[in-house]
């Protein structure tokens, strides 16, 4: 019996990065209710008061009963981060 994809869902996730070791690793990614959540994570690295080397807001489709994640879309990027450039 087919039934209805209910089980995707909008995540914005702010993934920050930090230097261990002279090595820019990923930490612990934070799943943000809203795009504006996530924009005011990187105000605050831009304002100084989050210390991390850079960090990126993803918005992506999930479906967590299959696994499925669809294709990120960059909303913003600041720092070190791989692959990016650094903002200031």
């Amino acid at each position: 019996m087919w039934k209805a994809n209910m089980a995707v869902a909008e995540r914005i996730v702010f993934q920050p990065f930090v230097w261990q070791g002279g090595v820019l690793r990923a930490g612990v990614p934070i799943v943000c209710p809203n795009v504006e959540d996530a924009r005011r994570r990187v105000d605050k690295i831009r304002a100084g008061i989050l210390h991390v080397a850079g960090a990126v807001v993803v918005r992506m489709d999930v479906d967590e009963d299959i696994g499925d994640y669809g294709e990120p879309e960059y909303l913003e990027r600041i720092g070190d981060t791989p692959g990016g450039e650094d903002e200031d």
